[in-house]
Order: structure tokens, then C-alpha cells, then sequence
């Protein structure tokens, strides 16, 4: 089927009862690039180097970016990730949008009342710079909900028979919806909040962002206008944020229901009605078997986040141990994706390292949290989480963030460098309690964001023997043998046998292969030469030696191995 004949599909599916003529009306006129192809062959985020950021905590605003964007082609980076720069009263980091079309006037350096073609001008002369140095950008919208400042809810709130009151989930009883989960526990304790007028509307996140309300057409369109307003700007994607919860149903957990997978194929047809190749990302924090869901049969996200192989990553590191890596991605516990999907990885991004029991095993959560939180303060959502920076994780030990570096380089799908990162920036105490008074929120994640000084920065980069120089001198090194060659992203893998210790993998594609022998120990260890017969170049290596002599490879603790396998 094309992607029009899908969009009537969908259609039927959610909205049986209303005219099809509504769909008719907002198709017509829609510009489109290609109508007769169900999906693009344009894989480009296979290849992708991710780097996320904050534009303002970053570097001020886009032109700010700007000046930034030859450091990050530099580093190796070739696909932009930016967080929420939606307009937004910024109570959650921006993810409670006030306004769809309309970028945050300072990130744009525009005064509050500026005109659209303003925010084009700016927005579109930052796509230009970006794509002319080979750099892809997709950014953050969030789906299920908005801020409470949104003029449609604005409007809601006011009487049951305001147009925009259907626009939101509105009850009397909040016993409605009573197996959804709390997602905000020790933050929230309702998922419903008072109106004040005896009525309550419904959230899933903050109380102040309204959770949407998909059962009315009307805000499918709307959502749907909101992204090809963007991807006519030039967007190459989209992180869909929190795409489990859009469609509720009483009597269930509100969670991957059917009807949420069909408004999500419902914008990946409209996405490729229009222009092919703009990528649609799962941010479905859940288990393997349901985030495979979110790719459909390659017709629903284009890649979704591998939420559970993050906390495993951890969790190697700290037992010394392959299985929880090993054991995470067998087919039974990561079933296979389709071929033009992708598995995005990350070590750590703007939330906390994320501990939630929908994916780890109560054990886990306390082997992982008892490990790594090592202060009181770094504590989220009562032990579900931590905190930190991946610096501070790692007690500042450039060996230690090296090597989960190359688990995150190195094993399946697209990874995502987290702004700062490279260069081992620490958790941020003054950012922190700034933004508890201005949210009025004691959310711990907001040690883990911040703003980078350039000026100390750069200083501290020419201190050749310092800390941060040299974990932003390896991971440059790291970024580059990884961009050497497509296996990485691309390959299919292979887990050799190996003492506990040692995780070793095979990626192998048609024409490349590459061999990768981590050391997860804190103590040296010895591994047998598992390719003696054939032709091994290191493409990169920390703490590491052969012994020609005796066929041995021999690891510092936490060294590793990247070799290319030539024949």
C-alpha cells in the first residue's frame, strides 16, 4: 500500500465513525515529494554519530550553535540531537510545550513578539550551516502532551463546552485510567489533577502538562500539522517523546495499547507521503520485545532506543562480567528488528540512568544503584534512578569511561554522545539548585545538564595531562576509528566464548569485519589470541598488548581492542 492508502487505513482504524472526508480535507493541498513508495531507502542514521544537546545550555542560542558546529564536526559527530527548543514556560527542561510552531524566542536571539518568518530565517540558516558540514538534525517534540500554558488548554479549562475542552482528557472520577502506572513516583501522586471546578484533567508526567487526547481527530491532525511544518523547514527527524502512553484505554495500564501503535504508523505514513527519508524515533522507555513494536513491520519508527542495554552496560562494568550484555541482546530477551530499523545506545542522555523495574530485575536495580550512587543527592524517583553525569559515575576514572565508551561504540545499532560527555563534564550543583527555584520541583536530573563555559573549557583542553583532556582526546580518537568503518553501525554480531571477564564480539557486515575484546576487569587479564590465522589492524586500544610469543592478548584493568579483520 502507498503511504496515502495507509494514512486511510489508519484513519478507519482510529475513527470509524467519522467522515472520511475530514482526512480528505487536510490532505489536499499537502506538497509532497514522493507518493507511490511505502518507506525510504535512505538509512543515513545507520551511520550516525548522535551528539544531544541543550542549544541554550550549550552555547547561548542557534547562532551560539553555530560557532560550535566545527568543534562538533571535529569531534566526529554527524547527526544533532536538540532537545526540547520548543516554545515552552521551560518547568520541565522544555518538554511542556506551549506552543508547536514556534521555536523559544532566545534560542533564536529574537525578542518574545517576533514573526515567523524571523524564526524561519534564523531556524533555517542553522539547518543550512548544519547540513553543509555533512550534519544531520532531528529534535525532541513531545506528543502525549503540552504545557498547561498551551492556548488550547487555556481555553479548555475555562468551561465543559469550550471547543478545545475535547482536546484533553477530562473526569469527575478519578478512578478512571486506574492501572496506568504513576511514571513520576515521589514526585507526582495522582495522575489526575483538580481543575478547580470540580473537575480534573489527566497527566501522565508533570501536573502541568495535560496529557492529549487522541480519541478526537482533531488532535491527529494538529499533531500531524505540527511535524510537516517542521519537515518542510528541513528537519531530517523527529525524537518522538513518551509515544507509549498517547491512546487511553479504562481498565488497562494505558501503556503500547493498538491504537497508540496506529497513530504512531499514522505519522510515519504521513512522513513519507510527504517527504521520504525524515526519520521518526521510538522513545518508548519498555522492554526489547515491546520497543520492537514502536518499528513495526518497518513501518512505524524508523529506530527506537535500546532503554534496557544501557543499565546492562553498567551493570558489566561493575560485576566484571560479559552475561549481562551477552544475556541482554539473545534473541530472547532483543528480538530481531527489521532490516531498515535501528537499535539507538547511549550511556547516558539529559534524564537520570534510569532504573525503572519495566526493565530491570529488582536485583539489578539494587546491584546497579547500590554501585554507582554514590552520593544521597544523585537518588531518583526513590532508587528507580540516578542522577550523574557518566564522569561521576565512573568516579572520574578516564580508563572506566573509556571502556564504556567502547561497549557503546561497539555493540549494536546508532550511539548517542550526551553534550559534554567527551570531555567528562561533571554534574552541576549550581545549575541544580537554580532550576529548583524556578520550577519549584526537587527533580535530581537536573544535575546532569548545565551550561559548558567554552572559556574554561578551552583551558582546560590545553592541559594535556588533565582529566578532561584526556577523556575528550580518547573519545575523539574512539569517534573517529568508529566512523573508519560502516560494520559498526551496520553488522551483524557475534559473541565469542570468553572468561567472564572478557566480553569479545565479532561485528561482520558484507566486505567489513571487525573484532572487539573489552576487559571489564579492574584487574589485568590474559584472553587467547581467538583469530590467530587471520590479518588483525587496531583501529583503536587503551591498556592493551599482544603476545606475539604466546598468541595472548594482555589487558590493563578496563583496557580493550578494536581490531579491522582483513582476511
Amino acid at each position: 500500500m502507498t503511504p496515502k492508502e495507509l494514512l486511510y487505513k489508519y484513519w478507519n482504524i482510529l475513527y470509524p465513525d467519522t467522515d472520511i472526508s475530514r482526512l480528505e480535507k487536510f490532505l489536499t493541498g499537502l506538497k509532497t515529494q514522493q507518493n507511490d513508495v511505502l518507506s525510504s531507502s535512505d538509512d543515513w542514521y545507520k551511520d550516525a554519530i548522535v551528539y544531544s544537546l541543550y542549544v541554550d545550555l550549550f552555547n547561548k542560542d542557534f547562532n551560539g550553535l553555530i560557532d560550535k558546529l566545527d568543534y562538533l564536526q571535529d569531534l566526529g559527530v554527524n547527526c544533532l540531537w536538540l532537545l526540547p527548543i520548543l516554545d515552552s514556560p521551560m518547568r520541565d527542561a522544555g518538554f511542556d510545550i506551549r506552543n508547536y510552531d514556534r521555536i523559544r524566542a532566545g534560542l533564536l536571539g529574537l525578542e518574545e513578539d517576533y514573526t515567523k518568518e524571523e524564526q524561519e530565517l534564523v531556524f533555517g540558516n542553522f539547518l543550512k550551516e548544519a547540513h553543509n558540514r555533512g550534519i544531520k538534525v532531528i529534535f525532541d517534540i513531545a506528543i502525549n502532551h503540552c504545557s498547561d500554558e498551551h492556548p488550547w488548554f487555556r481555553e479548555a479549562r475555562k468551561s465543559e463546552d469550550n471547543p478545545y475542552r475535547d482536546y484533553f482528557i477530562w473526569s469527575k472520577d478519578t478512578l478512571l485510567y486506574g492501572d496506568a502506572r504513576l511514571l513520576f513516583k515521589g514526585i507526582e501522586d495522582s495522575n489526575w489533577e483538580p481543575n478547580g471546578d470540580g473537575w480534573y484533567y489527566f497527566h501522565r508526567f508533570f501536573n502541568f502538562q495535560p496529557d492529549w487526547n487522541y480519541k478526537n481527530p482533531e488532535v491527529l491532525l494538529a499533531m500531524s500539522d505540527n511535524l510537516l511544518y517542521w519537515q518542510q523547514m528541513g528537519i531530517d527527524g523527529f525524537r518522538a517523546d513518551a509515544i507509549p502512553y498517547l491512546w487511553k484505554e479504562d481498565g488497562t495500564n494505558c501503556e503500547n495499547l493498538p491504537k497508540t501503535h496506529i497513530v504512531v504508523k499514522f505519522f510515519r505514513a504521513l512522513l513519507d507521503y510527504v517527504k521520504p527519508g525524515t526519520l521518526l524515533l521510538a522513545e518508548a522507555c519498555q522492554k526489547p520485545k515491546e520497543v520492537v513494536k514502536y518499528l513495526g513491520d518497518g513501518d512505524e519508527c524508523h529506530a527506537a532506543y535500546h532503554f534496557p542495554l544501557m543499565p546492562m552496560m553498567f551493570k558489566a562494568i561493575a560485576a566484571e562480567s560479559r552475561e549481562p550484555v551477552v544475556h541482554t541482546l539473545s534473541p530472547e530477551v532483543t528480538p530481531q528488528i527489521p532490516e531498515n530499523a535501528q537499535w539507538f545506545t547511549f550511556l547516558r542522555v539529559h534524564d537520570e540512568l534510569s532504573l525503572e523495574l519495566v526493565y530491570v530485575s529488582e536485583e539489578d536495580r539494587r546491584f546497579i544503584h547500590e554501585y554507582y550512587c554514590h552520593k544521597p543527592e544523585w537518588d531518583f524517583r526513590v532508587g528507580e534512578g540516578i542522577s550523574a553525569r557518566l564522569s561521576e559515575l565512573m568516579q572520574r576514572d578516564p580508563q572506566k569511561i573509556a571502556l564504556a565508551y567502547s561497549l557503546m561504540l561497539t555493540l549494536t545499532g546508532t550511539p548517542v554522545v550526551y553534550y559534554g560527555d567527551e570531555f567528562g563534564k561533571l554534574n552541576d550543583e549550581a545549575y541544580y539548585k537554580e532550576q529548583i527555584k524556578l520550577t519549584g520541583k526537587d527533580d535530581t536530573r537536573f544535575l546532569v545538564r548545565g551550561r559548558i563555559d567554552w572559556q574554561q573549557l578551552e583551558n582546560d583542553l590545553k592541559d594535556k595531562e588533565g582529566f578532561h583532556s584526556t577523556v575528550y582526546e580518547t573519545i575523539k580518537n574512539m569517534l573517529a576509528a568508529r566512523q573508519s568503518m560502516k560494520v559498526f553501525g551496520r553488522g551483524e554480531s557475534e559473541f565469542l566464548d570468553s572468561p567472564g571477564e572478557i566480553l569479545a564480539y565479532i561485528r561482520e557486515m558484507p566486505g567489513e569485519k571487525v573484532l572487539v575484546v573489552n576487559n571489564l576487569s579492574s584487574e589485568q587479564q590474559n584472553f587467547k589470541h581467538p583469530l590467530p590465522d587471520n590479518n588483525l589492524v587496531i583501529l583503536h586500544n587503551e591498556g592493551f598488548l599482544m603476545d606475539d610469543h604466546r598468541q595472548e592478548m594482555v589487558f590493563e584493568p578496563h583496557g580493550f581492542v578494536w581490531f579491522a579483520v582483513l582476511d
